[in-house]
């Protein structure tokens, strides 16, 4: 039988994913075989021919349990699973058991099981399985991860403990993570303040980083849903910056801050041979990461033999610049098993920031 952690999180967005890729890392290092599962998926891609989260795909992929896949997403919610299922069209249905079969299954196999939530203590409430009935059912001890603060992390905390106390889950620790270093030690010692005898062990999590906050060029162009042309050894490159091509051709390429993504239209034919000249310079590449070409106006035919030619990455769209400057400004990126370089930050850092040992032992 194995070791179970249910890890769940205030909300959206804490870095939740990132403490299971981290916790997976720094367990395999204690325990011959550790599992994962996210029992209720919420956003989903397809694998070969099953239908699962796609945090399943990543932990598959990057720790070679895709034999594993078919368990480790057993309640996949498509696009109108909630509907359907208030309509009563998936009566014949039981989510419970499916869930409890693949654990069954995973802990048969493994010395430890990392189990995922989905978001924040109440996400699967519309379908009777919220996270705090989940961890529950699978008796896991629960890891809460929440964002750094102090009075919004506080509140964010108690309000997710009352759910998870409500179904009698045992919540044992809560991580949190993107600290600002130079705060670290005292937001940590505020949360030490504020749970001290409650029960709660307060564990730091990651220092904020920009390598895992920012999107790569792939992840964008899943975003879009479009193809990335050009270099296709750049397509896991990460942006730092996102910047409107809407000045002049000088100006922009004197704003152009490291690996800096361009959005532009295609009728602005000096900035786009300018941009695709200048790629081909090492001092400008580092700042260049590509471009996102907007509009119905069709790129002229030298314009676009330039580009070809000098393989810098961009995407194609029809959409306005407003418009699509507006989704990339307000996406937020997830890691996914293509992102190695966030994935090796993560594996270099965990050993660093995350105190596995004091973690292990409250299982």
């Amino acid at each position: 039988m194995a070791k179970k952690v249910f890890i769940g999180a205030t909300g959206q967005n804490c870095g939740k994913t990132t403490i299971s890729v981290s916790l997976m890392h720094l367990a395999r290092k204690k325990y011959n075989r550790v599992g994962f599962i996210k029992p209720i998926g919420p956003k989903i891609e397809y694998y070969d021919d099953f239908m699962v989260d796609m945090d399943a795909v990543l932990m598959a992929k990057a720790y070679g349990l895709e034999e594993d896949i078919a368990l480790m997403s057993p309640v996949a919610l498509h696009q109108n699973f909630t509907r359907d299922y208030l309509a009563g069209r998936l009566a014949d249905l039981d989510l419970e058991k499916k869930i409890m079969e693949a654990v069954e299954e995973l802990d048969a196999k493994y010395d430890l099981l990392i189990i995922e939530g989905a978001g924040h203590g109440g996400v699967g409430s519309v379908i009777g399985l919220n996270n705090a009935r989940v961890a529950k059912m699978l008796g896991a001890p629960v890891f809460i991860v929440t964002e750094s603060g102090i009075g919004r992390a506080i509140d964010a905390i108690n309000l997710n403990l009352a759910l998870y106390r409500q179904e009698g889950a045992d919540v044992r620790s809560v991580i949190m993570n993107k600290l600002l270093p130079a705060k670290r030690n005292d937001i940590l010692g505020y949360l030490h303040t504020a749970f001290d005898g409650k029960g709660i062990h307060v564990v730091g999590g990651f220092n904020y980083s920009p390598i895992l906050a920012n999107p790569t060029l792939s992840h964008i162009g899943k975003l879009l849903k479009l193809p990335v042309h050009g270099n296709p050894d750049e397509r896991s490159r990460i942006i730092h910056h996102i910047q409107l091509g809407a000045a002049s051709s000088q100006r922009v390429v004197d704003a152009l801050l490291e690996s800096t993504l361009v959005v532009v239209t295609g009728s602005r034919d000096e900035l786009l041979v300018t941009l695709a000249s200048l790629y081909h310079i090492p001092d400008y590449r580092h700042k260049l990461a590509g471009m996102v070409i907007t509009g119905h106006a069709p790129v002229s035919k030298i314009s676009q033999q330039i580009l070809d030619d000098s393989s810098i990455p961009y995407i194609r769209v029809e959409e306005t610049t407003s418009t699509i400057f507006t989704t990339l400004m307000d996406d937020v990126a997830k890691i996914t098993a293509e992102d190695q370089e966030k994935l090796n930050w993560i594996r270099a850092n965990a050993e660093q920031d995350i105190d596995f040992a004091a973690l292990d032992a409250l299982l």
